[in-house]
């Protein structure tokens, strides 16, 4: 336990100094606002996030008023954040907050995950951040963090095991501060320091303890299991195309038009797809728009 508290007090210490000011972190956030964050923040970049959220925020800051919005404005405010449906999902949470908790984000993590789009992590990171209670939070930040300081090895594997899960709920503070700041302090340095491709181990609180820089830096032992998609004429790069013409034109759009999105069979199969999802649909006749 010794060194557990060790690592869990050099990281957050650290933390104190090395925080990015973030609008979803300041005194005066809100439960929804950072249960907004963490959605947007799911396989993208703080630096896309931050302007959308901001924006996101002054339009709909309560659930109640992203409950009432179109899906159509829904959809066009997410602009280019990627996986479109994220927007679906956090609408469709947005009303049953309204519906089950009288617009009130609950805190307790049963009631979280109840709710559409809310999973594990996100439920987690809100009851964190949020609510500032003991919870497990982990992404993949914290996974590379933990493999590496704890476990010795270069990265995690591909997928999420029952051991990492243990680990990281073997590694939270028992008091809900010191847990929640654990949370922020943990991801944050796998965001900044501890990185997948170029780790910076001098400017690591954890360099002295660090089992994996201790063991030599020992090569990714999954490294031929990873395997990375190119964007390049993928399905979602043609779906990108259609959604970013759906969202720019004021009438609905004649399949014609959409022409240079992609292939033909691809495109059709992109737009069947689309509007299989809800984020598209067609009107008599056969033109694509965004959903009402």
């Amino acid at each position: 336990m010794a060194a557990v508290q060790e690592l869990v007090e050099r990281v957050t210490a650290w933390y104190e100094d090395a925080a990015r000011d973030l609008p979803w972190r300041a005194a005066d956030r809100t439960p929804w606002g950072v249960l907004v964050s963490e959605v947007m923040l799911q396989q993208t970049p703080v630096v896309r996030v931050e302007p959308v959220w901001r924006a996101w925020m002054q339009r709909w800051p309560t659930p109640a008023d992203l409950a009432a919005a179109p899906t159509a404005e829904v959809l066009r405010a997410w602009g280019r954040l990627g996986y479109p449906r994220r927007a679906l999902r956090l609408a469709d949470c947005a009303r049953a907050v309204v519906e089950r908790h009288d617009g009130e984000v609950p805190a307790d993590e049963e009631s979280l995950r109840a709710l559409p789009g809310v999973g594990e992590y996100t439920a987690g990171a809100v009851r964190a951040f949020a609510f500032g209670r003991r919870s497990v939070v982990v992404d993949t930040n914290v996974r590379r963090v933990q493999a590496r300081a704890v476990t010795g090895v270069a990265l995690p594997a591909p997928s999420y095991t029952a051991a990492e899960r243990a680990l990281a709920a073997s590694l939270v503070p028992d008091d809900d501060a010191a847990a929640a700041a654990w949370a922020a302090a943990s991801m944050e340095l796998g965001a900044l320091v501890c990185t997948a491709r170029s780790p910076r181990c001098d400017a690591c609180p954890l360099r002295a303890v660090c089992a994996w820089r201790l063991a030599g830096f020992p090569a990714d032992e999954h490294a031929a299991r990873r395997r990375t998609q190119a964007w390049e004429g993928t399905d979602r790069q043609v779906r990108g195309r259609v959604m970013a013409a759906l969202r720019g034109a004021d009438a609905p759009v004649p399949r014609a038009l959409l022409a240079d999105a992609g292939p033909a069979g691809q495109l059709d199969r992109c737009l069947a797809g689309l509007v299989e999802d809800g984020l598209a649909e067609t009107d008599d006749a056969g033109r694509y728009l965004l959903p009402a």
